[in-house]
């Protein structure tokens, strides 16, 4: 799976790239490796924010989740994406 990550506001560190990057993988599984996943984290007003667009050949699935904790949100944003493909599956 192709996956871009795209920080605002925020420095983006190895770490945060690797458990994106893990947490990413296990919707390989469903989605196959020709789909891509691109995912947006910003912060605004304390708040954590993170959108992640995920396309295939056929669908396109957005989901986006805040928090005050970017592991948390990043955990949220995961969760919506993940029914949301299991719903249209």
């Amino acid at each position: 799976m192709n996956c871009t990550i795209t920080f605002r506001n925020l420095d983006h560190t190895e770490a945060l790239d690797n458990k994106i990057r893990s947490k990413s993988e296990k919707l390989t599984r469903v989605l196959g490796p020709e789909a891509s996943m691109k995912w947006v984290c910003w912060v605004e007003k304390n708040q954590q924010i993170a959108e992640v667009f995920v396309t295939n050949k056929a669908d396109t699935f957005i989901a986006k989740a805040e928090s005050d904790d970017l592991y948390k949100t990043m955990d949220l944003v995961l969760d919506k994406i993940s029914n949301q493909i299991q719903r249209h599956h």
